[in-house]
């Protein structure tokens, strides 16, 4: 992973999850890497993989079983909710960074509609 120094390293571990899980690279009831693998894989203190985890359980994205791991929830609600969260992160960032350059409404649906058809 490449870090973002302007984010805490948990956040975007998090968001890197749940970016996997919605693009089907990690599936729903999928047992995770455990927090000590993960850390060594990413180069992060295990501190911050516990966070990170801690986090994603308050939020019911992942429950952790004593003994056996933590998995990836199996409620396909969270999914759908977190799928549009994000996208609504990146809409209004889009949105914003736009107007700021000058952009009205208009000219922005315009521009994404030539750039669909080139893409």
């Amino acid at each position: 992973m490449n870090f973002d120094n302007s984010k805490p390293i948990y956040t975007q571990i998090i968001e890197d999850i749940k970016k996997k899980l919605i693009r089907g690279d990690i599936k729903l009831g999928d047992k995770m890497t455990s927090q000590r693998e993960l850390a060594k894989e990413i180069k992060v203190n295990p501190n911050t993989v516990q966070r990170a985890y801690r986090e994603m359980e308050s939020m019911g994205l992942v429950k952790t079983l004593r003994g056996q791991g933590t998995f990836i929830t199996e409620e396909t609600d969270v999914l759908v909710e977190i799928k549009n969260d994000m996208a609504s992160e990146i809409l209004i960032k889009f949105i914003q960074e736009m107007r700021s350059l000058g952009f009205k409404d208009d000219e922005m649906i315009n521009l994404i509609k030539e750039w669909q058809q080139k893409l």
